[in-house]
C-alpha cells in the first residue's frame, strides 16, 4: 500500500509521466527484450513495429492511474489486458521483469526528475497494479482449470482437419492428444496458441470460430503475407501435426437478452461473430449478419452462413457486401446508408474487422442513434481507440 507521501508524489508527477508515457513505453520494450530475451516470444513483433503494443501499455497504465480509486471501473478497464494475459499464460514471476524494466524506462526518459522518492512511489504503484492483475488472472486460471475438460498452463492438441474457407482463410480443427474432453468456451472468445517455429517458442491468439462441442476447438486463420505464424499454419502445418493451447479468454461475448443483433464483419473478422450468431439464433433471437469481403474468392464461410439461414429462415438475415464483382447483395463498402437499411430497432451491435472498417461502422452506428453500451467490438491485436491513426 502506498504511503500518504507516495500518494502525493503520484498525484504531483502523474501529469509529467502521462505527458511522456508514449516515449516511456517505446523505450521500455527494447530495454526489456535486451535484458530478458526469453520474454520476446510472448510478443508479436509486428505490433512492436507499428507502435500498437506500446500504445496499449501506455493506455492501460494511464487508465489505472486515473481509475484506481474506483475498483469496479478499473477492473472493467483491465478486462481486455487480463484476457490477453490469460491467452498467453502470463505468470506472477514475470511481473518483476516488467516492473524493473518499466522503472528503468521511466528513469531513462525523465532523467533527474526521477528522484529516489519519485521512483519509490511509482514502483509502489506498479506493484499495486501487478498485484491486481495477478489476482484477476489467477481467478481465470482457477475457474477454467476446474471446468470439465479444463486445464492450467498449456495442453497439447492435434490438427484433426483443415478446411479452405476462402482464398486466404483456412480453418483448423484441433483435438486434444490426451483424448480427454474439451472445456466449453463462450461464443466470441479466442484461444492462446503456442508453436515452435525454427526452434523458438512463439505465441499468438486466434478467435474460436465455432460454438463449443466438448471435443474439439476450431480456429480460422487468414494467411498474412508478412505474418510469421499465419504463414506457418498455412504453409507448414498438416493434419496430424501438434501444437499447444492455452485457456480461452476474451470479453467480446454475447450479452444476454432478447433484443435483435446486428453482426457486422470485414474479412477474417467473421471468426468471433459466427459462434455468436449461432448461439443467439439457438436462443431464439433475430440476427442480421452483415459481412464485407473483397470479392467472392475472399468471402469465407459462405456455405456455413447459408446453412444457418436455411435452418433459421425467419430469424437470420444474411447480407453480403463485396468491393468488386456481382454476386453479393451490395457492391462497395459498408456505410451509414447500408447500415440504416438493415439495422433492427433497438439492436445490440457487434462488429469486427480492419481498423478502418470498425471506425466507419462505429461512427455510422453512433450517428444512427445506437448508444455506446450497445456497440461492441474487438481488435485482433493491441487495443486502441477506433479513431487512432
Amino acid at each position: 500500500m502506498l504511503t500518504q507521501d507516495q500518494e502525493r508524489l503520484i498525484e504531483t508527477t502523474a501529469p509529467v509521466v502521462a505527458a511522456h508515457l508514449d516515449a516511456i513505453t517505446r523505450c521500455f520494450y527494447p530495454l526489456m527484450f535486451d535484458r530478458y530475451p526469453e520474454v520476446g516470444p510472448l510478443f508479436n513483433q509486428a505490433h512492436q513495429a507499428d507502435g500498437g503494443q506500446p500504445r496499449a501499455l501506455a493506455a492501460a497504465v494511464l487508465a489505472y492511474v486515473q481509475l484506481r480509486r474506483e475498483p469496479d471501473r478499473v477492473r472493467a478497464r483491465l478486462a481486455t489486458v487480463v484476457s490477453k494475459h490469460v491467452s498467453l499464460g502470463i505468470r506472477p514471476d514475470q511481473y518483476p521483469i516488467v516492473g524493473e524494466c518499466l522503472m528503468a524506462a521511466i528513469g531513462e526518459v525523465l532523467g533527474d526528475a526521477v528522484t529516489p522518492e519519485v521512483a519509490g512511489a511509482w514502483h509502489g504503484l506498479y506493484e499495486e497494479l501487478a498485484g491486481l492483475l495477478i489476482e484477476l488472472e489467477d481467478g481465470h486460471y482457477r475457474a477454467f482449470e476446474q471446468c470439465p475438460g479444463g486445464w492450467r498452463g498449456t495442453r497439447e492438441f492435434r490438427i484433426a482437419a483443415i478446411r479452405k474457407e476462402s482464398a486466404v482463410i483456412r480453418s483448423f480443427v484441433l483435438e486434444p492428444t490426451d483424448g480427454g474432453p474439451v472445456a466449453e468456451h463462450r461464443p466470441g472468445q479466442y484461444v492462446g496458441v503456442k508453436l515452435t517455429i525454427d526452434g523458438e517458442p512463439t505465441y499468438r491468439h486466434y478467435s474460436l470460430s465455432d460454438v463449443a462441442n466438448g471435443s474439439t476447438y476450431r480456429v480460422s486463420i487468414k494467411r498474412e503475407p508478412q505474418g510469421r505464424v499465419s504463414r506457418h499454419f498455412h504453409d507448414v502445418l498438416h493434419v496430424g501435426d501438434t501444437l499447444e493451447l492455452l485457456p480461452p479468454a476474451g470479453d467480446l461475448i454475447l450479452e444476454e437478452g432478447e433484443e435483435p443483433l446486428l453482426l457486422a464483419s470485414g474479412g477474417v473478422g467473421q471468426t468471433p461473430l459466427l459462434p455468436i450468431a449461432r448461439h443467439a439464433l439457438a436462443q431464439g433471437r433475430r440476427v442480421v449478419y452483415l459481412h464485407a469481403a473483397r470479392d467472392a474468392d475472399h468471402h469465407a464461410f459462405r456455405d456455413e452462413v447459408a446453412a444457418l439461414a436455411a435452418e433459421y429462415p425467419h430469424r437470420l438475415q444474411a447480407v453480403t457486401v463485396h468491393e468488386r464483382g456481382d454476386v453479393a447483395d451490395h457492391r462497395g463498402q459498408v456505410d451509414r446508408d447500408l447500415l440504416a437499411r438493415h439495422l433492427p430497432a433497438d439492436a445490440r451491435c457487434y462488429f469486427v474487422g480492419p481498423q478502418g472498417f470498425m471506425t466507419a461502422v462505429d461512427r455510422a452506428l453512433a450517428d444512427l442513434g445506437v448508444p455506446d453500451e450497445r456497440r461492441h467490438y474487438e481488435h485482433f491485436g493491441p487495443s486502441r481507440p477506433l479513431d487512432a491513426a
